[in-house]
C-alpha cells in the first residue's frame, strides 16, 4: 500500500474558492481521505453505494478536491467516482488475478530501477500518488522496498550510466510529480549528464487529478536545455478533463512538451465507444495525443473493472469507424516476461 504523505481530511465545509488558491501542496493536503467525508460532498447516502471499510484499510482512500468537484453530485453511478471509491468487490478474489499482474518484481535490476524492455528503465521515484485509483497495478507494490531514496539514487544513476543500451529513462511512481522541484530538478540534471540517454519520459496523473501541480517553476525543469521531456498522463473520461485540467495542458504543450495520454479500459467507467470517442476528442483539441488503451492490468482488489477482451475489441472497432486514426489510441496489454506491449489483437 502506498505511504499516506497528506493525511488531513477534506470537509464539505470548505471553501472551494479559497481552496483553489491555495499552491499544490496545500491543496494535495487537504484530498478527501474519509469515505464519509466524501459521500456528505457528494451529497450521496452511504446506503446507496456498495463502500468496503475494508478495502479501504488495505488500499486507503485518496481523492483531490480538484478531481471530486468534475464528479456528478448526487450520482452513485459517475464514472469518476467509480474510479476511486472503496467497494466490496475489491474483497473477491478473481480468477488470474494476483500482486504483481505485470511482472515488475523480476525486472528490478537494482533498487528503484525496473529494466523491463530494450533501450529503456523506469525508475520509481515515489511510492505515493495524488489520488489512489482502486485499479493501480501497482496498488499492492512493496515499495518500501522497491523505491527510490537519496542513497539509493546514485546507485540507480550508476546503473543507467554503465548501461550504453539505454536512452530513455522514464519517471513513474507512484507519481514521480509529487518530488518537489528541487528533487525533481536535480534528478533530471543528473539523468542529462548521462550522454547516451536521449530522452527523459514522465508519467504522471497530477496533470488530471491536480492541474495546480503545472506551476511556471515546474515547466522550466521540463523545458530544460537537456534531454527532450516526454509527459505521459492519465486520464480515463472526458469529464476529467474540467477547465482548471485543460488549462495545464496547455501550459506543457506551449512549453514545447509532447503529451501522450494512456487511458485504462474500465467497466462501468469508460466501457462505451462513445465514451471513448469523445475522450479522445478532448484531449487532442487540448494537445494530448491519445496513444494507449490498456485492457485492465489483472492485479488483486481490481477484478470488478474487467472489460472481456471481445467486448474490447468491438469497442476499438466502433472507435475506429468513428475516428480519424491519430485519434484512435493503440489497445495493448503488458504481460509479465514479454519483451513489450502485446496489441489486444494479438491475443485472439
Amino acid at each position: 500500500m502506498r505511504e499516506t504523505l497528506y493525511p488531513h481530511p477534506m470537509t464539505e465545509k470548505l471553501n472551494e474558492t479559497e481552496h483553489f488558491a491555495q499552491n499544490w501542496q496545500q491543496q494535495l493536503s487537504g484530498a478527501f481521505t474519509c469515505i464519509d467525508d466524501l459521500c456528505n460532498y457528494l451529497h450521496l447516502p452511504k446506503d446507496q453505494l456498495p463502500i468496503s471499510i475494508a478495502a479501504s484499510q488495505s488500499f486507503a482512500l485518496r481523492v483531490p478536491l480538484s478531481f471530486a468537484a468534475s464528479m456528478e453530485k448526487g450520482n452513485p453511478h459517475d464514472p469518476l467516482l467509480r474510479q476511486v471509491l472503496p467497494v466490496v468487490n475489491e474483497l473477491h478474489l478473481y480468477p488470474g488475478f494476483s500482486d504483481d499482474p505485470v511482472g515488475d518484481l523480476s525486472a528490478v535490476a537494482e533498487i528503484g530501477v525496473l529494466h523491463k524492455y530494450q533501450g529503456r528503465v523506469l525508475l520509481i521515484n515515489t511510492g505515493s500518488c495524488a489520488i489512489n485509483c482502486r485499479y493501480c497495478f501497482r496498488r499492492n507494490f512493496p515499495y518500501a522496498q522497491i523505491q527510490l531514496g537519496k542513497q539509493k539514487q546514485q546507485a540507480a544513476l550508476d546503473y543507467i550510466a554503465a548501461d550504453h543500451s539505454i536512452t530513455e529513462v522514464i519517471l513513474s511512481g507512484g507519481d514521480p510529480l509529487l518530488l518537489n522541484d528541487a528533487q525533481l530538478g536535480g534528478l533530471i540534471r543528473q539523468i542529462n549528464q548521462i550522454g547516451h540517454v536521449e530522452r527523459i519520459r514522465i508519467h504522471s496523473r497530477l496533470p488530471i487529478v491536480l492541474p495546480a501541480r503545472i506551476t511556471d517553476e515546474l515547466l522550466a525543469i521540463l523545458a530544460n536545455d537537456g534531454k527532450p521531456a516526454v509527459m505521459v498522463v492519465h486520464c480515463n473520461h472526458a469529464n476529467e478533463l474540467s477547465p482548471r485540467v485543460t488549462d495545464a495542458l496547455k501550459l506543457l504543450k506551449k512549453q514545447g512538451i509532447t503529451v501522450f495520454n494512456q487511458a485504462v479500459l474500465l467497466g462501468g467507467v469508460n466501457n462505451n465507444a462513445k465514451i471513448l470517442c469523445k475522450l479522445s476528442e478532448q484531449l487532442f483539441k487540448n494537445g494530448v495525443i491519445p496513444y494507449y488503451l490498456h485492457l485492465l492490468d489483472k492485479v488483486r482488489g481490481a477484478g470488478h473493472f474487467e472489460v472481456d477482451l471481445h467486448d474490447a475489441l468491438r469497442l476499438m472497432q466502433e472507435v475506429q469507424a468513428a475516428l480519424p486514426g491519430y485519434l484512435v489510441p493503440k489497445l495493448v496489454t503488458e504481460q509479465a516476461g514479454a519483451a513489450y506491449k502485446r496489441y489486444a489483437h494479438d491475443l485472439i
